[in-house]
C-alpha cells in the first residue's frame, strides 16, 4: 500500500488554496514544481487552481482519476470527516499536514484519535499529522510545504520535527547530497518510524536510512524490525531528549543511573542502529554512508601534504579505535621510490607541502593498494604552490575507481573552495574538519561489523516460577510496594544463590540466630522505606560474637531511629559475613518505550558515584549478558589484574540471563536490585547478599 503512497497516480489536496502563502498553496505549487501531473484540487470555493480542475469534494472526482494519495490542508476539527469522505471515495492513503491535534491539547488528542478510528474503519494508512509532508525524488513527489526539493539520491529520511526536515532538505541543497524518499512523521498517530523502517528495506532506491526521533511508538518491536533492517542498510538516527530532565522519581540505584536515554542507547546498539550525537552528525554519516563503500577493517591510512594534520588525524583515529595500518614492504618501497627523499613515506605519509597534483594521485594509488590498508583519509592544507583545484581532480578519479573508501579533509576555507566545490559538485563530501572525516571513516567500520553480526535469542531459563509468582502476589494483595530482604526467597526461585540469613525481630532472636549461622555475621535493617541502608547506619560488617551483636543491634536501632524516625522496621537480617569475593550490581528498571532495562557495574557503596554501568534491554542473550559484564570501564577487576585470581564471570553472566528471564515473566517488577551480588573466584559462583523489589500493587 506504501507504494501508492510514494508513487500514485493521482494526488488530491484537500485544502488546496488560491491564496499566496497558505499552506494549502504551497504544496500544490511544489507538486507542480516538480512535474506532477495529476493533481487535484479540493476547495469548495473554487473550481479551478493553478490550471487544474477543482472540486468540492473528494468524493466528486471521477472514479477514473484514480486517486491514491490525499493530502490534507484544512483545520483540524475538518480533518475526521475529510478523511472518512476519503474512505468512501477509496483513497489508501493520506497525508495529513494540518496542526492542532494531540500536540495542542485535550480536544486536539480527541480528534487525533477519532481520525486513527476512521483510518482503522476504511484501512487507510495516515502519515502525520501536524507534518511536513513527505517526499519521492523517483517519482516527482514533492507533497510538502517545503522550500526545498530534495535532489536524488539514495538516502532515506524520516524526521518527527518538520523543521529538521526543511533544515535537512537546505543543507543538502547547498552540498548536492541526494535523496530517494523524505518522509515528515509528525505525530505518528498511524505510520510511524516502525512502518517506515521495513518498507525502506524493501525499496531497491535506497541504500542507507537516517532519521531524527523524540521517541518511539513500540521499542520491542523497534528492536526486532531494527536488527532485520540493519543487516541489509545503516540506519542512522539522531535522538532528542537525552538529558533527565522530566524524568519520573525512582528510588533504586538503577533508576538513578539510567534514564530514558540509557534505554535508548542500549536499544540502538542492540539492534546495530548507529547514533548520532547531533543533526551535523547524522548528515555527515548518511552522507558519508550514500557515497562509500563499506571498508572490510578498521586499518586507516592517512595521506596529508602537512605533518601536524597528519598527527592529528592519527591521534583522533586512535581516540576512534581506528588502527593507523602498518604498511606492507612493496609499499614502502614504491612510496620510496616516488615521493621525495624528505617525505615520510610510513603511516601517515606525508607528500610534503610543495606537493603537485600527481605526486598525492601516485601516493593514493600505491597506499590503496596495501593489502593491509581498509580505507583512506586524506588531508589537503593550502600552501601557496598547492593547486587544490587539480588535487580534487585526482581525487574524484580515484574515489570513481576505488573499492575503499577515501575521505577528504580540504583544510582551510577560501583557498580550498575551488577544490571544495569540485567534490561537492561530483557528490563527494569534504570534511569541514578532520575530526568529521575520522568520524564518519568510524561508523563505516562499525557498519561492517553491525552488518555481519549474528543475533542469538535469550535461552529459556529453568525456574520455580509458581514459587516467585506466589511472593509478588502477597505483595499486591497486601499493598507492599517495596520488598527488600524478605524476598530473597524470589531469587532463590530462578536458581540464584542467596546468602545464608535469616530475618529477626528481637536482639535476643538477632544472638542465637547468629549462633545458629556461625560467626562472622552482617546485620541489616529491613525497612520498606530504607533504599540505601549505610546513608542511615543500616548495615553492621564482621560481628564475631555475641557481644558485637548486640553492641551492633542497639547502636543500628539508633541511628535508624535517628535518621528516619518515620521508617517502618520490619526486622533485621542476620547473614553470613562472606569476604573474598568481588561486589557487583545487577538491577532492573522498567522503561515505558522498551520495557525491562538491566544494568550492571561493580557494586556496594560506589555504584552512583562510579557511574561505571552498563545496560541492556531483556530478554538477553549470553552474548549479550557477556558484553553487559566485559563492556564496563572496570572489567579489569573482575577478569583479574596483575596476577589476581579472576572472578567467577560465568557465573555472572549465568545471573543476568536469570534476572532477564524474572523480569520478562513478571511484568508486574517495576524495579529490581541485587547489591551486592558476591562474586567468588572462578569456578566458585556468585551470591545475592541483598535484594530489593519495587512491584506494581494496582
Amino acid at each position: 500500500m506504501l507504494d501508492r503512497m510514494f508513487n500514485p497516480k493521482a494526488v488530491a489536496v484537500i485544502g488546496a488554496s488560491r491564496k499566496e502563502g497558505k499552506v494549502g498553496r504551497a504544496v500544490l505549487e511544489n507538486l507542480v514544481a516538480n512535474g506532477f501531473e495529476n493533481i487535484i484540487p479540493i476547495n469548495p470555493k473554487d473550481t479551478e487552481i493553478l490550471g487544474f480542475s477543482a472540486y468540492q469534494s473528494i468524493l466528486d472526482i471521477p472514479k477514473e482519476k484514480s486517486v491514491d494519495l490525499a493530502v490534507i490542508v484544512i483545520p483540524a476539527k475538518l480533518v475526521p470527516e475529510a478523511i472518512a469522505q476519503c474512505g468512501k471515495a477509496g483513497v489508501a492513503n493520506v497525508v495529513v499536514i494540518s496542526a492542532g491535534f494531540k500536540e495542542a491539547g485535550v480536544e486536539g488528542a480527541r480528534l487525533e484519535r477519532e481520525c486513527v478510528e476512521i483510518c482503522k474503519q476504511y484501512g487507510i494508512r495516515m502519515v502525520g499529522p501536524n507534518c511536513l509532508g513527505i517526499i519521492d525524488t523517483d517519482s516527482g513527489l514533492n507533497a510538502t510545504f517545503a522550500a526545498n526539493m530534495a535532489h536524488k539520491g539514495n538516502i532515506a529520511m524520516m524526521s518527527q520535527s518538520g523543521a529538521i526536515c526543511t533544515v535537512a532538505l537546505d543543507w543538502a541543497d547547498k552540498t548536492n547530497v541526494g535523496f530517494s524518499k523524505f518522509v515528515s512523521l509528525g505525530n505518528k498517530a498511524d505510520l510511524d518510524e516502525n512502518d517506515f523502517l521495513k518498507f525502506f528495506e524493501k525499496d531497491t532506491s535506497i541504500k542507507v536510512i537516517a532519521a531524527y526521533l523524540e521517541g518511539v511508538k513500540s521499542g520491542p518491536d523497534f528492536i526486532r524490525i531494527a536488527q532485520d533492517v540493519t543487516r541489509s542498510k545503516p540506519v542512522i538516527i539522531v535522538k532528542s531528549g537525552r538529558t533527565s530532565v522530566g524524568s519520573r522519581a525512582v528510588s533504586s540505584h538503577t533508576g538513578t543511573l539510567a534514564g530514558s536515554d540509557a534505554a535508548y542507547n542500549a536499544a540502538f546498539r542492540q539492534s546495530g542502529v548507529i547514533r548520532a550525537d547531533s543533526l551535523i552528525e547524522m548528515l555527515d554519516l548518511s552522507r558519508a554512508f550514500s557515497s562509500y563503500p563499506l571498508p572490510k577493517g578498521r586499518n586507516i591510512a592517512i595521506v596529508t601534504n602537512a605533518g601536524g594534520l597528519g598527527i592529528l588525524t592519527a591521534d583522533a583515529c586512535a581516540s576512534a579505535g581506528l588502527n593507523i595500518a602498518s604498511f606492507e614492504e612493496p609499499t614502502i618501497s614504491k612510496l620510496r621510490d616516488t615521493l621525495p627523499p624528505a617525505a615520510n613515506i610510513y603511516n601517515p605519509v606525508d607528500v610534503l607541502g610543495d606537493a603537485s597534483a600527481d605526486v598525492y594521485a601516485h601516493a593514493l594509488e600505491i597506499v590503496l593498494a596495501d593489502g593491509n590498508v581498509d580505507g583512506v583519509i586524506l588531508l589537503v592544507s593550502p600552501q601557496a604552490m598547492t593547486d587544490v583545484g587539480e588535487i580534487a581532480e585526482k581525487i574524484v578519479n580515484a574515489i570513481r575507481k576505488s573499492e575503499k573508501p577515501i575521505l577528504c579533509n580540504l583544510a582551510g576555507g577560501t583557498r580550498i573552495s575551488e577544490g571544495e566545490d569540485l567534490l561537492q559538485k561530483n557528490g563527494i563530501p569534504n570534511y569541514p574538519s578532520l575530526e568529521r572525516a575520522v568520524n564518519s571513516m568510524d561508523a563505516l567500520c562499525s557498519y561492517y561489523s553491525i552488518r555481519n553480526r549474528k543475533y542469538t535469542s535469550s535461552e529459556e531459563i529453568s525456574s520455580d516460577k509458581d514459587a516467585a509468582d506466589a511472593v509478588i502476589k502477597e505483595a499486591i494483595s497486601n499493598k507492599e510496594r517495596i520488598l527488600g530482604l524478605e524476598s530473597m526467597d524470589i531469587l532463590a526461585s530462578y536458581g540464584i544463590n542467596v546468602v545464608d540469613s535469616r530475618i529477626v525481630k528481637t536482639l535476643p532472636e538477632a544472638v542465637g540466630v547468629s549462633e545458629e549461622i556461625g560467626y562472622p555475621v552482617v546485620m541489616k535493617i529491613v525497612s520498606p522505606d530504607i533504599s540505601h541502608k549505610t546513608d542511615v547506619g543500616g548495615i553492621r560488617l564482621n560481628l564475631k560474637h555475641a557481644d558485637d551483636v548486640e553492641r551492633a543491634y542497639n547502636s543500628m536501632m539508633s541511628d535508624v531511629h535517628r535518621y528516619m524516625p518515620d521508617a517502618r522496621i520490619a526486622g533485621v537480617q542476620v547473614q553470613k559475613m562472606l569476604s573474598g569475593g568481588k561486589e557487583v550490581i545487577i538491577g532492573m528498571n522498567r522503561d515505558p518505550q522498551f520495557g525491562p532495562l538491566l544494568m550492571f557495574g561493580l557494586g556496594g557503596t560506589y555504584v552512583e558515584f562510579l557511574k561505571d554501568v552498563s545496560f541492556a534491554v531483556a530478554p538477553i542473550s549470553a552474548d549479550e549478558a557477556k558484553h553487559m559484564v566485559s563492556s564496563i570501564k572496570t572489567y579489569p577487576l573482575i577478569a583479574g589484574v596483575r596476577g589476581e585470581t579472576p572472578a567467577d564471570i560465568n557465573s555472572i553472566i549465568d545471573a543476568l540471563m536469570k534476572i532477564s528471564q524474572l523480569v520478562m515473566d513478571f511484568p508486574e517488577i517495576l524495579e529490581f536490585e541485587i547489591n551486592p551480588l558476591m562474586v567468588m573466584q572462578d569456578g566458585e559462583g556468585c551470591v545475592a547478599m541483598d535484594v530489593r523489589f519495587t512491584i506494581d500493587v494496582n
